[in-house]
């Protein structure tokens, strides 16, 4: 007999069209339905508050009293909570990101009681294909999703195992038709058959066992009440089934009993049964790159610097950084950082961001004042600190900031070697803006900010010191403008159209016409990119740039400024009409002794509806690319056949060779390649005739959450045709990206440690004697150079270093974004007791050897592994 398990849940978006502040109000509507069907029928056994914590923090913020009723209902085991804390999107949010939404899911559901141990992810926009390896880590071995499957994939079943490469596998049970069809269930019988009639079909014929579920609920669902007459009238109509109320825990139960379930690997993107909104990447560019920057900035400095104040006898800030780390994944969620949500709702996401940014800010900023600070010195002057925050030592230009009121000085390093440097600007400064009390006291007199540039070996996962001293010297630069810079890799010249010309004395090869703008309409909406019919795309090969080109002995920088005419919507778009314009303001640095082109975008845009991209030719004509996703790389075709039979498959949507990445995309052969690192836009797609180009999109600008019929997009609106303005991102936004180019493949180069050094810049903390806020002497004292550990071998790339949410350990964490298997290798600078692999739950695996304070642990391709010390 077949056995239909009714599980009871509601689907809670956060935000979307609606406020967080809307669902708030009927969140504590439902909860008080929910608690009292639980507590006063007990023929009703469970229900599934959708797999995220942060509802329950949302509801107790208005009704603390009610935590012992919610703790006796979780360990009563009838509702169901965590382990996430938000619904996370799984392809434009980092690693770091997913583990920590675990962790803090994880934390908050133990107060009450046990949690829901599965992957529950019902409505992300597409699959990773690290995800059984981050669910793994926290021993979660089953997984519910809905998005991204087809047959292509090895199966038809919606029961199966998924495998990542490093051999973490999870039991999945797809929801072949979604998590809501058993919603709001009619009586009315020929209603209800009629229904389940068509749903049955799906459900039977990718069902491997007797068991099937009926999902009850939807977005924002209150509970069905009548749940018991909707049975009873289900069980006359299907005698020959079983209905029953259910979690889902009791169908893997019996779905483990199966002993031939296949076995399927790789990311799920496709469209056929299901919309996976395969550009939703680039929707609201200015919130996406917001949150690239401080993800990086959180996992690359923060943490890192964090760890290091620690172990010098600080306090680690654990509740801080929990604040920031839960005001971003309150932006994870699948729909808020989609982006496909209402104007009123991406103010409150840029707002959350806008917090976020500035308590991490603060936070490393006061972590580098305290350790420089408490520098063990008898010095008295001023001191420039700089912080290395990658486990090995780095030789590097460093830009950045000395407040002095000096009107010349040299800089030395703790022995008393001078080292040089650069000015690159000087300006006054008002004492007020420094510390208040200066002129509350009468003193006017100003000071001086120098922008200065150095070059110099910084310690590994630490810092070095140098003293600004008072000194008659000369403060100039060696600054000088060029038609063409060369710097040890590179011979680069640019066209009068803005495009660089860049020789690679390495490879001996040329690439011309690079940061191309290719511009076309946009008929799609902020879940999809949609072109028109038949359109000429406008390049800016015509253009008139205006140029500036300067060198000096540490970097080349050149400024350009091109302005493209584009039609200002739609409309004017067909009728070939240029009314509206896009200025792109490149700022590119070229330091002299890396192979890396950096480059700082500002974009004002003023036309509405299309799509901006800037085109990169590497002359490797390639069939796949190869990008990062968590803890690791992955390689797509640059064509997705799924193009020639989309359409008479009748697929949800055409399956374009848009993807995501975190922080590198790359075309390669054996011999050489080209690779595009990013610290903001996360969205590619490989083009050209010949699939030599990457094509980064810059942003799109659309005018509604959904529309229906679209080219690339048949059918009913995505989510509901809502107007928003502000979607078209009209005025001024800025991004960050750099080119890099290598010998070996992209993966043989190990572009993901590239990509890593170019999101972790040196920091510099400079002390002076004046503070608008005051701090006592922390009584801590700090050596004037420090390196905490240093790895010994350079294969893996370091994802961060923390310490332990619960213990006082050290928790390093680190990947191989390589096909080659490796070791990872690390030495302590201090003593340490003892050191063991964890999993990403922070718990012990395995004791590892130590041996003169050094480790090392074996990674395979693609793998993440955490040391506990």
């Amino acid at each position: 007999m077949k056995k239909v398990h009714i599980v009871p849940h509601m689907h809670w978006d956060r935000e979307w069209y609606f406020s967080t502040e809307e669902s708030r109000i009927l969140l504590v509507n439902n909860m008080e339905e929910i608690m009292e069907m639980l507590e006063n029928n007990p023929d009703y056994p469970y229900y599934v508050l959708d797999g995220q914590t942060s509802i329950l923090e949302d509801y107790f913020a208005v009704k603390p009293e009610n935590k012992e009723r919610v703790k006796k209902l979780v360990q009563d085991g009838k509702l169901i909570i965590g382990p996430w804390y938000t619904q996370t999107d799984e392809m434009v949010v980092g690693g770091e990101s997913i583990v920590r939404n675990l962790l803090y899911g994880l934390k908050d559901t133990e107060e009450f009681g046990q949690p829901m141990m599965i992957g529950y992810l019902p409505d992300s926009f597409g699959q990773s294909s690290q995800m059984p390896q981050i669910l793994n880590g926290f021993d979660i071995k089953y997984s519910i999703f809905w998005r991204g499957t087809s047959e292509r994939h090895g199966t038809d079943k919606t029961e199966f195992y998924w495998e990542s490469d490093d051999g973490s596998k999870v039991l999945v049970q797809l929801f072949p038709l979604g998590y809501a069809i058993g919603k709001y269930l009619p009586e009315d019988e020929e209603k209800l058959q009629e229904r389940i009639d068509k749903y049955f079909t799906v459900l039977d014929r990718g069902a491997t066992t007797e068991n099937i579920i009926l999902p009850n609920g939807h977005d924002q669902m209150p509970i069905q009440k009548n749940i018991f007459t909707i049975m009873e009238k289900l069980q006359k109509l299907y005698p020959d089934r079983e209905f029953f109320l259910s979690k889902y825990e009791n169908v893997f139960a019996e779905l483990e009993k199966n002993q031939t379930l296949p076995t399927i690997q790789g990311e799920f993107l496709d469209g056929k049964y299901m919309r996976v909104h395969r550009s939703i990447y680039s929707t609201r560019m200015d919130i996406k790159a917001a949150n690239a920057r401080i993800e990086n900035k959180l996992t690359n400095i923060l943490e890192p610097l964090a760890s290091i104040a620690y172990s010098l006898g600080f306090e680690y800030h654990h509740g801080l950084i929990e604040l920031i780390w839960k005001e971003i994944m309150k932006n994870h969620a699948h729909d808020s950082i989609g982006c496909c949500c209402s104007d009123k709702v991406h103010r409150e996401i840029m707002n959350r961001f806008f917090l976020a940014e500035e308590k991490t800010d603060q936070l490393i900023e006061f972590y580098k004042r305290k350790i420089t600070d408490s520098i063990d010195t008898d010095r008295n002057d001023d001191r420039l600190t700089a912080f290395n925050l990658l486990p090995y030592e780095r030789k590097d230009v460093v830009t950045t900031t000395v407040v002095s009121k000096l009107n010349s000085f040299t800089l030395e390093d703790s022995d008393g070697n001078s080292i040089p440097f650069e000015v690159l600007e000087k300006e006054i400064l008002d004492p007020g803006l420094i510390d208040r009390q200066i002129v509350h006291y009468g003193n006017y007199d100003p000071f001086f900010q120098y922008t200065v540039q150095l070059k110099d070996l910084i310690p590994a996962m630490g810092y070095k010191t140098y003293f600004v001293v008072n000194a008659e010297t000369n403060m100039s630069n060696t600054l000088l403008e060029k038609e063409m810079v060369e710097t040890d890799f590179y011979t680069i010249s640019v066209n009068p159209n803005g495009t660089l010309k860049i020789y690679d004395k390495q490879l001996e090869k040329e690439f011309n016409n690079v940061l191309l703008l290719e511009n076309g309409g946009d008929d799609g909406d902020e879940y999809d990119f949609s072109p028109l019919l038949d359109e000429k795309l406008i390049y800016s090969e015509n253009a008139q740039a205006e140029i500036k080109m300067t060198q000096n002995q540490y970097e080349a920088q050149i400024d350009i400024q091109v302005k493209l005419d584009v039609p200002g919507d739609l409309e004017n778009r067909k009728m070939n009409k240029v009314d509206r314009y896009v200025d792109v303001h490149w700022k590119v640095t070229i330091p002299n002794h890396q192979p890396i082109i950096k480059i700082d975008a500002e974009i004002d845009n003023q036309a509405n509806d299309h799509r901006l991209r800037t085109l990169i030719p590497t002359g490797i004509a390639a069939s796949f690319s190869v990008s990062d996703n968590q803890f690791g790389f992955i390689k797509r075709d640059v064509y997705d056949s799924a193009m020639e039979y989309w359409e008479k498959e009748n697929w949800d949507e055409r399956p374009d060779s848009i993807y995501p990445m975190l922080s590198f995309v790359g075309l390669s052969d054996e011999e050489h390649g080209v690779s595009v690192l990013t610290n903001s836009t996360r969205e590619y797609e490989i083009v050209g005739e010949n699939y030599d180009t990457i094509a980064i999109t810059l942003f799109r600008s659309v005018g509604f959450l959904g529309k229906e019929e679209m080219l690339r997009r048949p059918g009913r609106p995505s989510g509901i045709k809502l107007p928003t303005p502000d979607s078209q991102m009209i005025g001024k936004l800025k991004l960050d990206f750099a080119i890099t180019t290598h010998k070996l493949s992209t993966t043989k180069a190990n572009i993901g440690r590239m990509a890593k050094e170019y999101t972790t810049p040196i920091q510099t903390y400079n002390k002076i004697p004046y503070n608008a806020m005051k701090l006592n002497a922390s009584g801590v004292k700090t050596p004037l150079s420090f390196s905490f550990l240093n790895e010994t071998s350079p294969a893996a790339v370091l994802s961060t270093l923390k310490k332990a949410e619960k213990e006082d350990r050290f928790v390093l964490r680190f990947f191989n974004p390589t096909e080659a298997d490796t070791q990872a290798a690390f030495t302590v600078n201090r003593s340490v007791d003892h050191v063991q692999e964890g999993n990403l739950h922070e718990k012990t695996i395995a004791s590892l050897a130590l041996d003169n304070n050094q480790f090392s642990v074996p990674l395979k391709r693609n793998q993440v592994k955490t040391v506990l010390f």
